[in-house]
């Protein structure tokens, strides 16, 4: 019987033994397995190597700049909204960035906090597709354009920040009451013409300036492009560009640059690159005053 009981308790023992055994391997194994996760931690950080790796694994999203990541930095401060590009409403909501390429083209336009159209930018001007566009035939996208205040004057056109024949839309966001001669025949109608032969434009900005914050008619325009790797730099007040130049005296000049074409005219002595067109650039750089008249014999008859 003693016997008997000394196995049992030896038994017991060892079925103790056995039982805190395991559970010591449980601990140790949570342990070592926190060992692990904290030693795997430490390794990442003292193993240059293997930081190496990790930090390229974090840090690619960040390196890698997508056009979202972009338009928020070229956004922020700004409300981004959708306006149809025939809106015809003149109406514009305060700080807010529209796009006003028409299809896929990405032109943006940016009001102030009074509304005013100030700022207009484009990567690149992609010029107007007659063969794969809907365009009416008078070479627009839509048949009117947005009614501004001020348009409403007999001597201001709805002129477009970016024409029709560049991409442009026709809502208040690419729309300012300009100088209808200025519009047609000026240095806006030289610009866009420039723009059109060398078939598009890179690095677009249109900055426009007002009298005062109330007004939707501008004071002064300022273009910056680049065409074919040249950097244009175009600014003129919104005026007519016949009485600027007559206020300037600039009329009466009787010199070898004068208005009115006499039929003799060598344009080679303009035209500096050769190709039988005359840009704004090469006019200024011939001498010429700008704006000109309407009817200087350089002049051609553009349309916004």
């Amino acid at each position: 019987m003693k016997k008997r009981i000394n196995y049992l308790m030896v038994l017991l023992t060892i079925i103790f033994i056995v039982g805190c055994t395991n559970i010591e391997d449980a601990s140790v194994t949570d342990k070592e397995t926190d060992t692990q996760e904290v030693t795997t931690v430490e390794t990442n950080s003292n193993n240059s190597e293997k930081e190496e790796t990790i930090t390229t694994a974090v840090d690619q999203p960040v390196l890698e700049e997508t056009p979202t990541e972009q338009n928020n930095d070229l956004f922020s401060g700004y409300k981004l909204i959708e306006v149809d590009g025939g809106d015809l409403s003149g109406h514009r909501e305060p700080n807010v960035v529209v796009d006003i390429g028409y299809g896929d083209r990405k032109y943006w336009a940016f009001t102030n906090e009074f509304g005013q159209l100030v700022r207009v930018i484009a990567d690149e001007i992609v010029l107007q597709d007659d063969d794969n566009e809907p365009v009416t035939s008078a070479g627009r996208y839509y048949n009117d354009e947005a009614k501004v205040p001020g348009v409403e004057r007999a001597d201001l056109d709805e002129g477009h920040i970016i024409a029709d024949s560049l991409g442009g839309e026709s809502n208040a966001y690419n729309i300012t009451p300009q100088e209808s001669t200025l519009n047609r025949h000026g240095d806006q109608a030289y610009m866009e013409d420039a723009i059109r032969k060398a078939d598009g434009a890179t690095n677009f900005e249109a900055i426009i300036t007002y009298p005062n914050t109330e007004t939707k008619i501008p004071s002064h325009y300022k273009y910056t492009y680049t065409l074919k790797g040249n950097k244009v730099v175009d600014e003129f007040d919104n005026g007519n560009p016949d009485e600027i130049n007559k206020s300037l005296g600039l009329t009466e000049s009787k010199s070898t640059n004068s208005n009115k074409s006499t039929g003799t005219e060598d344009i080679s002595s303009v035209d500096i690159d050769g190709n039988g067109q005359v840009t704004i650039k090469e006019a200024k750089a011939a001498g010429y005053s700008m704006p000109l008249k309407s009817d200087h014999w350089l002049n051609l008859d553009t349309n916004s």
